[in-house]
């Protein structure tokens, strides 16, 4: 039959079409040309490309010497690319396999900045929602990426921007905890309430969230009926807020 002769001939323009393929183009690229393909993308905004090329680099010459670089680069390509948790498992691996890499600062760095950046947008999706309902994961995920920057790498460049993201951060969580209390204080929640607020004011002194803190605490006890309790935090309140301060407006 005339069809079956084109059966050759057509599995010829089929090899033909896949020859082509950007695969084939890297096959025999040398490591040096292959991070600077894979630079060449990340820098243009191709973070696609980039982090297929670097996958190929690390995977083609995992003891080359750019390979320790290019597990780096991946880590922030995804970061751009609006992958985090693709980011953080390419810093993570890149943490545990290059202890002593000089770059290791950036790449708590890196995580850092994903897990803040998760944490702001959370806060601004579910603005809407219930303060008891809202996951502060990602902000004490990078509360504690900025931290280890600083305690294992305190003269890095990245050490400074981290310790203001730290003190935001701290802001952050602490008033996240007076949210919440304010919340259980409108339901009438009073022991939920005093429980956040006696939290904030052991673990948050030096927020301003903390004198928020200690005027929940007085109306929480003194709705319990617990006076002596409520007089305490109000001596301590007097002593650090002045009386006319401290007409609070529940949140």
């Amino acid at each position: 039959m005339r069809w079956l002769r084109l059966i050759p001939l057509l599995t010829a323009f089929f090899i033909l079409g896949c020859a082509g393929t950007p695969d084939d183009e890297l096959e025999n690229v040398s490591a040096n040309e292959l991070y600077s393909r894979a630079k060449t993308a990340l820098n243009s905004g191709d973070y696609e490309t980039a982090i297929t090329t670097f996958e190929k680099l690390e995977a083609r010459y995992p003891f080359g010497k750019y390979a320790q670089q290019a597990q780096l680069e991946i880590a922030y390509a995804y970061y751009k690319f609006d992958e985090p948790d693709s980011a953080i498992a390419a810093a993570d691996r890149f943490i545990r396999n290059n202890p002593g890499n000089p770059h290791l600062d950036y790449a708590y760095y890196l995580k850092g900045l994903v897990n803040y950046n998760l944490g702001a947008d959370f806060i601004d999706r579910v603005a809407g929602r219930e303060p008891s309902e809202r996951d502060t994961r990602a902000l004490r995920d990078a509360f504690n990426d900025f931290t280890q920057l600083v305690k294992q790498f305190p003269n890095s460049r990245y050490a400074e921007d981290s310790k203001q993201r730290l003190v935001f951060l701290h802001n952050q969580l602490a008033q996240y905890e007076i949210n919440v209390a304010n919340y259980y204080m409108r339901r009438g929640a009073y022991v939920a309430a005093a429980n956040r607020a006696k939290y904030v004011v052991e673990n948050y002194q030096r927020t301003p969230a903390a004198k928020e803190a200690l005027k929940v605490l007085v109306e929480a006890y003194s709705e319990m009926g617990m006076d002596d309790l409520a007089d305490d935090a109000q001596r301590v309140l007097d002593v650090n807020v002045p009386v006319s301060d401290q007409n609070r407006n529940p949140q």
